[in-house]
């Protein structure tokens, strides 16, 4: 019998097939490649560099952040704690808090709200939204995004606009800066424009489309009559402008009859003219990632002095002993590194001294007692 003389065919010599990589260096991994050797010296004096390093910037991160001036008050305790606690939402309570401004603070000077114990994370939460629907659609709402919105969609046969968990537990107390002046002697005001992101105004938000309004010239002869109009109970809205003149206006919103538009469902923080593009709401839209989170409210343009007394007046409407949380006024100047956040310094303290104690340690045990670089001794063979 004949022996068989075949050969099986290398990579070289069979036939390509179909589905087989590219022969490339990258596809075959032949790439060249450079491999660290971890050598004792090296390595002891990266970690002493880095150690040398990462110090003194934690002191200097930490010193930036100490010179954040940060007043605050738990003004809500979620159990009947705190000056201007409440027990049922919309309780329409009303107190005044005065800060005694420990240290000059610089402008701006931002005036934060802090709940604690809110979870706007939860997936359930921050997917219900309807984007078409804030970026201005009326009807045409698929399955999909009505179902993203339950519970809060329709409320018997009125259509919620807008719509979700997130639009409808929209926080609704109000702070007034009642008292106060600047380091140059000016009554102090508080700016609640401009807190919102510009790219949020810009292409998220919008009002629904076929909403109008129009400034009157005067407050005694500014009919809002339907069908042109759609003002609440027919009366015209009225605002006082920066200036602190009252102005009037009225406005149309579609589908009124059969829509509850946000201004509707939050009167008091919510202006008919401005509805979702109130930066306020926009500001609260933006999900946060953790339970304990700011959010801004609004902000001083002034510098204040040391010892100066700061008043607000607090409309607490907002809940929170529902879900053990708590609510706190926060104002607070601004670094480089945003608020204060000592976190960040002490980490780079910690790393610091951590990588000096293993470079110290490393370098006594190298000294005492060096191992050459892949000294054959330390192999271990299988016995035969």
């Amino acid at each position: 019998m004949a022996a068989d003389n075949s050969v099986t065919p290398t990579d070289a010599s069979r036939e390509p097939r179909e589905n087989d990589p590219k022969d490339g260096a990258v596809y075959q991994q032949r790439m060249k490649a450079w491999y660290p050797i971890l050598h004792p010296v090296w390595v002891i004096a990266a970690l002493f560099v880095i150690g040398v390093v990462f110090i003194p910037v934690g002191f200097r991160l930490k010193q930036i952040s100490d010179d954040v001036v940060e007043l605050s008050v738990m003004y809500d305790g979620g159990k009947g704690t705190g000056e201007c606690a409440i027990t049922q939402p919309n309780q329409d309570k009303t107190c005044t808090h005065t800060f005694t401004v420990d240290r000059d603070m610089t402008s701006p000077i931002l005036v934060y709200y802090e709940i604690n114990n809110f979870h706007q994370n939860h997936r359930k939460y921050y997917q219900s939204r309807d984007d078409p629907q804030l970026l201005g659609r009326v009807g045409g709402q698929t399955k999909i995004q009505a179902s993203d919105c339950e519970p809060l969609n329709q409320l018997g046969d009125i259509t919620l606009n807008p719509c979700g968990l997130i639009a409808n537990t929209l926080f609704n107390d109000i702070f007034k800066l009642v008292g106060g002046n600047s380091s140059d002697g000016k009554t102090l005001k508080m700016l609640e424009n401009g807190v919102a992101w510009q790219s949020d105004l810009d292409y998220k938000y919008s009002q629904p489309t076929g909403f109008k309004s129009e400034q009157c010239t005067s407050c005694e002869d500014c009919a809002c009559n339907p069908p042109d109009w759609s003002c609440i109970n027919n009366e015209a809205y009225s605002e006082t402008n920066d200036d602190g003149d009252t102005v009037c206006y009225r406005y149309f919103y579609p589908n009124d009859n059969t829509t509850q538009y946000l201004h509707e469902t939050y009167p008091k923080v919510i202006s008919p003219i401005k509805g979702v593009m109130e930066e306020r709401f926009i500001v609260w839209m933006r999900t946060a990632a953790l339970p304990r989170f700011r959010k801004l409210y609004g902000f001083i343009d002034k510098d204040i002095s040391k010892g100066e007394k700061l008043t607000f007046e607090i409309n607490a409407n907002w809940i929170v002993n529902r879900f053990k949380g708590s609510k706190s006024l926060v104002l607070s100047t601004t670094s480089m590194f945003g608020g204060k956040n000592p976190a960040l310094g002490n980490y780079f303290i910690g790393v610091g001294i951590a990588c000096l104690l293993f470079a110290l340690l490393f370098g006594l045990k190298h000294f005492l007692k060096p191992r050459k670089l892949a000294d054959r001794k330390y192999l271990k063979y299988k016995e035969e």
